[in-house]
């Protein structure tokens, strides 16, 4: 037979367990901008590749054909990357850093031609590769691509354009045009990917928060249940147990102490209690009758019952029934079973059941936190089922009522 020991490991098993590391739902929001961002790209790229492949194909300067290919063929893959999502980093991250060596390229193939006035095709792949570089990199990188192609560009045209006035007019107001529009895109894409990080940190927040809410409420409702059955019927046990002193009183509490053994092995169930199927008001007063027999204390119920008296339904005619059984062991426990007194009244409206002692009253100030007879069986249990519990005490008795009404409309 498993000692106590193995047996509250073997329990401790079966509790959850909360991690105190963060668990995140994913960054929902940033992943979203992201894909934006690449398809983006993509568009640009498009747009802005055609542009620069009309300037290259009506240009009265002979191209290259493996120039040209250097240029485009990066950027289609790229363009189809961003498009589909797949492999949208790493193609935007080739070409970010294949179009400066191809610059230089360019640069290089006739450095005595001299540029027309207006621009020439890679021009217009500046801010492409930019945004390339926004799709990949973080921002200090960004920020040294977007720098340091616009310093290459500018220097090229200046160096083919002979450093001519011309070209330096033309050049400046080239890349100003090309670097505001560059550091648009660095700017935008750095303020939405925070506003993005914000928003899945926030989420991450409010989800951790509500799961550890939801932790708490299902333990203090599982401990409130636990300690209701335990006062309902632990407790009734123990006290007919105490006041047996004839062998018949000694077998209903021995029956008292198997039934509630038998709740306690079915504490888990989704259903302890049974059915709502509908009992007359009559049935309360006579459950509370036999509770009060098992006890140990002969008492009538006081009968109040309406001509127009409709039957109640299962569960809060049981909660009424244990809220005014709990209401009866503490009467005599705590006074003693003196003027002891039980109620039932009950109408078309609903059912409600009253115990009254004169016995010295209850504090509750002093009563402990982890003391769930009054809070976990009788205010809890009555509030489970839409019903009430009102509470009256003072130094010259407690009277304890608990009830329940059915809703407007409702048969």
């Amino acid at each position: 037979m498993p000692d106590s020991q193995s047996v509250v490991e073997e329990a401790w098993r079966h509790v959850p367990q909360v991690s105190s590391s963060r668990e995140t739902p994913g960054r929902f929001t940033r992943a979203r901008f992201e894909r934006i961002l690449q398809v983006l790209t993509g568009i640009a790229g498009a747009v802005q590749g055609t542009q620069a492949l009309i300037v290259e194909l009506t240009d009265d300067v002979p191209n290259e054909p493996l120039l040209l290919a250097a240029f485009y063929v990066p950027l289609a893959v790229m363009i189809a990357a961003c498009l589909s999502g797949f492999g949208a980093c790493a193609a935007a991250g080739a070409f970010a850093l294949l179009f400066p060596v191809v610059l230089v390229v360019w640069a290089l193939t006739d450095a005595t031609v001299s540029d027309p006035p207006v621009q020439p095709a890679p021009f217009y792949l500046l801010t492409v590769a930019s945004a390339a570089g926004v799709v990949v990199f973080p921002l200090r990188w960004q920020i040294v691509l977007v720098g340091g192609l616009h310093w290459l560009y500018a220097n090229i045209r200046l160096i083919r354009g002979g450093w001519s006035v011309e070209a330096w007019e033309s050049t400046l107001y080239d890349v100003s045009i090309a670097l505001l529009l560059a550091v648009l895109v660095v700017v935008l894409a750095w303020m939405y990917r925070g506003i993005a990080g914000g928003v899945d940190e926030a989420r991450a927040q409010v989800v951790e928060t509500f799961t550890a809410a939801s932790v708490a409420e299902a333990a203090e409702s599982e401990r409130v249940e636990i300690a209701a059955l335990m006062h309902d019927s632990v407790l009734a046990a123990l006290l007919a147990a105490e006041r047996a002193d004839t062998p018949r009183a000694r077998e209903l509490a021995v029956a008292m102490a198997r039934e509630a053994l038998s709740r306690l092995a079915n504490a888990e169930n989704d259903d302890p209690e049974g059915s709502d199927e509908e009992v007359p008001a009559e049935w309360i007063a006579a459950e509370l009758e036999r509770r009060a027999a098992e006890l140990g204390i002969e008492l009538r119920v006081a009968r109040t019952i309406a001509g127009d008296a409709m039957p109640i339904p299962g569960r809060p005619a049981r909660a009424i029934t244990l809220a005014a059984t709990q209401a009866l062991a503490n009467a005599v426990q705590h006074a003693d079973a003196v003027g002891l007194a039980v109620g039932l009244r009950a109408d078309a409206n609903g059912a409600e059941a009253w115990v009254e002692d004169e016995g010295p009253g209850v504090d509750f100030d002093a009563i402990a936190a982890d003391r769930l007879g009054i809070r976990g069986s009788i205010i809890a249990r009555m509030s489970a089922v839409g019903g009430s519990a009102d509470i009256r005490t003072g130094p010259h008795g407690t009277t304890v009522t608990v009830s329940w009404q059915r809703e407007e409309g409702s048969s």
